[in-house]
């Protein structure tokens, strides 16, 4: 199965779960956007490995690549490799003594390993295909930096959440519309759920 590029393009504050955040995913040579939830810890240490920050002790990613870089392990790649009721499964493909070893993760502390390592993230055509959002024009000016996160981001309060299950075809269509003309990628994956879940049933 062919693998596809993913870079990340962007974090944002989740507009539907309290205290979590949307990782945006990128195809490398395409316009598909892949929204993923995360919870803050990794959003944050995620974002403290692009921005270049230090924490006053290591976080527990950067544990992990201690750990391996004395034991001479070296990561290799992330792949996400597959997607299970809304859940993205991911894999950190690991080396030792030229021995290959994949070791099951969660996409979340995946890509946290990844910036840490400087390797590829991956996944496959069904998931973007099925989860992945396009983006139409070339007018991506959110997505040029990741948003800076802190230590102590607050988080926003969500006030409302609105009920897509008792929303008509045509009205999710206009939301998913507007949602990605508003860059609130998150919500679109939710709305993108909502429509895919009415399609197999």
């Amino acid at each position: 199965m062919k693998k596809i590029k993913l870079d990340i393009i962007g974090l944002s504050y989740s507009q539907t779960q309290s205290g979590a955040y949307a990782l945006i995913l990128g195809e490398a040579e395409g316009n598909r956007r892949l929204p993923i939830i995360i919870g803050s810890f990794e959003a944050q240490a995620i974002a403290i490995e692009i921005e270049k920050l230090t924490p006053t002790r290591p976080l527990t990613h950067d544990l992990f690549k201690s750990f391996a870089d004395q034991f001479k392990i070296s990561v290799k790649e992330i792949i996400i490799y597959n997607l299970v009721d809304g859940i993205f499964y991911s894999k950190i493909i690991c080396e030792r003594d030229n021995k290959i070893v994949e070791i099951d993760s969660r996409t979340s502390d995946a890509v946290a390993i990844a910036v840490r390592f400087k390797v590829p993230i991956y996944s496959y055509e069904f998931i973007l295909s099925s989860a992945g959002i396009l983006i139409e024009g070339t007018d991506l000016a959110f997505f040029d930096n990741v948003e800076s996160l802190t230590l102590n981001a607050e988080v926003k309060p969500i006030t409302t959440v609105p009920s897509y299950a008792n929303m008509s075809d045509e009205e999710l269509q206009a939301h998913l519309l507007k949602a990605i003309d508003e860059e609130s990628y998150e919500k679109a994956a939710q709305i993108r759920d909502e429509i895919s879940k009415r399609k197999s049933s």
